[in-house]
This record gives structure tokens, C-alpha cells and sequence, in this order.
């Protein structure tokens, strides 16, 4: 039929089985617009709990009116046909005002070759001249969601009243757990706040990935006996004002815990498939007097919703590619992998468990 193509999208078919579903789609509508695929990032934290069967989803459905799991209800499964929301595209067709064809934006719609969106209800943002449009992938979801840790801080301090991003860290001494995707955004958008940065990860290739961005970096072992030798504030008072923790391990929990000053806050922006079982809440949370502050993407912190959204996430991602894009390209992005090729490279991912950081998929 005129007008009508063929969408395929990378999914997981069975546990350990990256496979290619394929759909039709009809024409755009009054307001839509249709994109083709450009690049697709690869989120490993999120994704791979599909492919390794380990996504609470697939066990539990998610009440979002009383905010629980109801176990043995999934709300996933197998096969999985859609994965991803890291996406860059270019317009091929516009219905909407405000957009051209030929426009690339980014947007969060999965591994697809092309995509229907509604501007009124997804957030799609235009890719300015002189970023690389690979960028793009950092900007609609990951960028977002180290941003809003950076805001969870924010409001710690200064509770609604938060004027601009990080201006709660200006001079604070901070750690951050895990050199992967997050962590590393993270850590850039709070040195560029003014804090003093330590970024703690235990693979000696992604600390020199960090190293190379301008963070100084060690192993979580260190971080935590740097923060208590070196950010004295008088007395027994040692430590960081601010740990923000990336890694889905519950003993990279305990060691953020371990690095903070007396009644000092974890933002934690990881996700604990298996758990936190290693994470010691009788120890230093306790002693301590510590916060743990969960900050997802879901959810700014209360009384900030009607001025921080997505869409200003969204562009304080942007700012941070405008300084940083250059190393965040060369330093972060670490495989860029043809789609046709990405479910024999999952497999291997898998398997053979090589050093990674970003991973893109390519349309083009």
C-alpha cells in the first residue's frame, strides 16, 4: 500500500537470543511525523536483564496505582519485540508544526529502523548544528537521567527552590560510583558544577576512560579511604556531602555509604536486579545517620515537576555536549556496531563479556 513500510525492531526472541521482529506501518497522521532511524544507544544495565532473563518484569507486574510488584503477575514475556530508548533519527515526513523534514531529532521509541511520533506526547528534541548527531543518543533518556540526579542533590539542599542544575554541589567534595554510561555523565556534570570529583570504579580500562574526560579516578576501595583521609570538616566529621551511585551492586552501595560525612546523602541511580543482600544497613547508614535518595528518571524531586521536566533535562544535556561532546564521543561511545550485525554482537557481549562503555547501533 502507498505510504505503508516495514518497521523492524531488534528484541529478544528466548533468554540469550537477540532476534529481528518486523511490523507494518501506515502513514503518518494529522500531528505525527515520520522518522528514520540514524543511531540507537544501547543501554546494557536495562537491556540485558532481558537477555540474561533477569528483569523483574518478567516475574512481576508493576501496580503503578498503589506504586508496587505484584509477583507472579509478569508484565513481560518472552518474546520481548521492543527494546531500547536511546534514539536519534532524521524527519522524513512532517504533519506536526514546528518540525521539517530532513530535521534530526532525538527520541526515546527503541532499536527500530523507523518510528511514528507524536510531538504532543513524546518528547522529541531537535539536534542543534555543531553536535555530532551520534550525540543525539545521550540526549532524550541517559543525559536526562544523571541530570536528575544532579537535581535530587539540588533539592536536598535547597528543596523547591533550586535556581539551576548543581548549584548544590559548588564546592563539595563528591564521589561517584561507577564509570559506566551514568556515572560518567554524572561525574562530568558535577565537576562542571563545582564539586570536587572523585569517580570510584574498579575496571582499570574505564578509569583511564575517566581519566582521559578530566576526572580523577579510582577503585571503590580508595575512593572511600581518600574521602575520610582528605574531606575533613572538623572533628569526626569526614567524608563526602554526596555520593551518587551507578552500579547495580549492592557492595558498591555499602562502599558509597562508607564514603559519606555524617549524615551525608547517596543519590542512587542504579538498578539492583538481584538485590542488595551485601549492602549493610546496620553499619555506617546507621552509625552515621546517612540518607539514601532513589532518583529515576520517572520522577523529579517533589515540588520541582512544574519546572524541571524532561524537555529542561533534556536541554541541560545538550549544554553538556556543547562542552564535552568532543571526549564524550571518543572516550565514551566505544562500539559502533551496524544493526544488522547486533545480534551476533549481543551474543558475544554475553559470552565473551569484552571492556564497553556506549554502545550505538547504526541505521545508516
Amino acid at each position: 500500500m502507498p505510504d505503508h513500510r516495514t518497521i523492524r525492531s531488534l528484541g529478544v526472541e528466548t533468554p540469550g537470543r537477540p532476534y529481528f521482529f518486523s511490523y507494518e506501518e501506515g502513514p503518518p497522521s494529522d500531528g505525527q511525523i515520520r522518522l528514520d532511524a540514524l543511531y540507537s544507544g544501547f543501554s546494557a544495565g536495562t537491556e540485558l536483564t532481558f537477555l540474561k532473563d533477569t528483569n523483574p518484569y518478567l516475574r512481576s507486574r508493576w501496580d503503578g496505582e498503589r506504586g508496587v510488584f505484584v509477583e507472579g503477575e509478569p508484565s513481560a514475556r518472552f518474546p520481548v519485540p521492543f527494546l531500547g530508548y536511546m534514539e536519534v533519527g532524521r524527519i522524513t515526513e512532517s504533519r506536526a508544526d514546528g518540525f521539517g523534514a530532513g530535521d534530526v531529532v532525538a527520541a526515546s521509541y527503541g532499536h527500530k529502523s523507523g518510528h511514528t511520533a507524536d510531538p504532543f506526547h513524546e518528547l522529541l528534541v531537535a539536534m542543534p548544528d555543531g553536535i555530532d548527531p551520534m550525540l543525539g543518543i545521550f540526549v532524550a533518556q541517559m543525559g536526562p537521567i544523571a541530570a536528575n540526579g544532579i537535581l535530587h542533590a539540588d533539592a536536598e539542599i535547597f528543596g523547591p527552590d533550586v535556581r539551576h542544575l548543581g548549584e548544590s554541589l559548588d564546592g563539595r567534595p563528591v564521589v561517584v560510583v561507577g564509570g559506566g554510561t551514568v556515572g560518567l555523565l554524572t561525574a562530568l556534570f558535577a565537576q562542571d558544577a563545582g564539586a570536587e570529583i572523585i569517580l570510584a570504579e574498579p575496571s582499570a580500562w574505564r578509569r583511564e576512560k575517566a581519566e582521559a574526560l578530566g576526572v580523577r579516578a579510582m577503585t571503590e576501595d580508595q575512593a572511600w579511604q581518600h574521602a575520610k583521609a582528605r574531606w575533613h570538616q572538623g572533628g569526626r566529621d569526614r567524608g563526602a556531602d554526596f555520593v551518587f551511585q551507578t552500579r547495580a551492586r549492592s557492595e558498591s552501595l555499602h562502599d558509597a555509604l562508607r564514603a559519606l560525612r555524617p549524615q551525608g546523602t547517596v543519590i542512587d541511580l542504579a538498578f539492583y536486579q538481584g538485590g542488595a543482600d551485601r549492602t549493610r544497613l546496620g553499619e555506617e547508614f546507621h552509625h552515621n545517620g546517612l540518607s539514601l535518595r532513589c532518583a529515576q528518571i520517572g520522577r523529579v524531586p517533589r515540588g520541582l515537576a512544574h519546572l524541571w521536566d524532561r524537555r529542561r533535562l533534556s536541554a541541560e544535556t545538550l549544554m553538556l555536549l556543547e562542552r564535552h561532546g568532543e571526549g564524550i564521543r571518543r572516550e565514551m561511545i566505544t562500539h559502533v556496531v551496524p544493526i544488522d550485525e547486533a545480534p551476533t554482537f549481543l551474543t558475544r557481549l554475553v559470552s565473551d563479556r569484552p571492556e564497553f562503555l556506549q554502545i550505538v547501533f547504526s541505521f545508516e
